[in-house]
């Protein structure tokens, strides 16, 4: 595979090791929910890569996720599937 800059990608090296981080209701499907839709993106997604912490006050879960991106087209798709997401309120 070669490697490609993409100047839209803000200098992103792709592929390359990409953290994802996604905040959202403390709910039972959170978390089930950010995997599937990882999943679907990134075949060779790595459930050991996935970190939680809930807030202080324990109402909201964020999730991180690293794995290697591929193309800006895969991490937009990734991005709007997420944010598409009802129980999802943030990505970064």
């Amino acid at each position: 595979m070669n490697d490609t800059i993409d100047a839209h990608a803000g200098g992103l090296k792709f592929p390359c090791l990409f953290p994802l981080k996604v905040m959202g209701a403390n709910t039972d499907g959170l978390y089930p929910a950010v995997h599937a839709i990882l999943k679907k993106h990134v075949p060779d997604l790595d459930s050991a890569t996935f970190t939680s912490r809930r807030s202080s006050g324990g109402k909201y879960l964020s999730i991180t996720a690293t794995f290697t991106a591929q193309s800006r087209d895969q991490l937009n798709a990734i991005y709007q599937e997420l944010n598409d997401h009802e129980l999802v309120l943030m990505t970064l």
